[in-house]
């Protein structure tokens, strides 16, 4: 079964502290294309936790966000108070009228004077945040797969859309050479140039070889075929589905080339369209 690119996955968790909310987002690109935002504390842990995504995710432009809320009354951010009676002691000195609260607004406002406490990885945290981020892999991947059924669904239709166009334009195969014999008998007439059944024949049948799109059908089919046995399968499969329907163009437009007939022309304009849709959203799976 066959997934998109596209995705949309969440999870959040609340810790005694604060409140932790994972999104990852995903769109369609040719590789992978990952950009990872996390708060500083659990920077240290990102290289893991991008091998943890290319892993499973493989392809895809994806956007990877941890926010963190806190939740409780505390802060890291702490007076330091050694810096702070300095700059009083000093200040007083320039400002001796000065009262001690006055003195204090100034002080706080000097460089150094607050301090940030860098918090340390909360191992039991991390654990509990890794289940959530896992929670949130599979979000995305469930996305990914009801996108893919819809997809799937969709290529489906067209392929047989082309394999009726197909058929029809092998169909009119014989309408088409009654055509040409009929042209070609005429101009020999106008020509008034005599030319026995057998010679006729062979001129046509040497015609005819050159206009056949028995090949290019047979070609066609298997490449149709093989591009639906290709949507069954249960690996990462969008490369593949790619490198068929460029196949599939090509005996098309070799058809169309052969063709020399107007409805055979109109069939194969209009598998052209089927299978330029086909193209457009096979660039949205993974």
């Amino acid at each position: 079964m066959i997934q998109s690119m596209t995705g949309f996955g969440k999870a959040t968790l609340q810790l005694p502290t604060k409140k932790i909310t994972v999104e990852i987002k995903s769109l369609n690109s040719k590789g992978l294309d990952l950009n990872v935002r996390m708060p500083s504390v659990y920077r240290e842990m990102e290289l893991g936790l991008r091998n943890q995504l290319s892993t499973v995710l493989e392809r895809g432009k994806i956007d990877f966000s941890i926010f963190m809320e806190n939740t409780a009354e505390q802060t890291s951010t702490k007076v330091n108070v050694p810096i702070v009676k300095a700059y009083i002691s000093q200040l007083r000195e320039v400002y001796a009228e000065a009262d001690e609260t006055e003195l204090m607004k100034m002080a706080v406002r000097m460089p150094d004077a607050l301090k940030t406490e860098r918090d340390e990885i909360d191992e039991n945290d991390w654990a509990q945040i890794q289940v959530v981020i896992e929670e949130g892999i599979k979000n995305i991947q469930a996305f990914r797969i009801s996108e893919g059924v819809a997809l799937e669904k969709e290529f489906l239709h067209r392929i047989a859309n082309i394999m009726t166009m197909m058929n029809e334009t092998v169909a009119l195969d014989g309408e088409r050479i009654q055509t040409v014999k009929t042209r070609l008998r005429t101009a020999i007439d106008e020509l008034k140039v005599n030319l026995d059944d057998n010679r006729f024949e062979q001129e046509l049948i040497f015609y005819l070889e050159k206009y056949d799109i028995t090949e290019e059908k047979v070609r066609l089919e298997n490449h149709l075929n093989y591009f639906i046995e290709t949507l069954a399968g249960n690996e990462a499969n969008g490369r593949k589905l790619g490198f068929i329907t460029q196949e599939m163009g090509r005996e098309i437009n070799t058809m169309g080339s052969k063709s020399n007939h107007a409805q055979m022309q109109k069939l194969v304009v209009q598998m052209k369209d089927e299978l330029e849709k086909i193209k457009e959203q096979v660039l949205n799976v993974l």
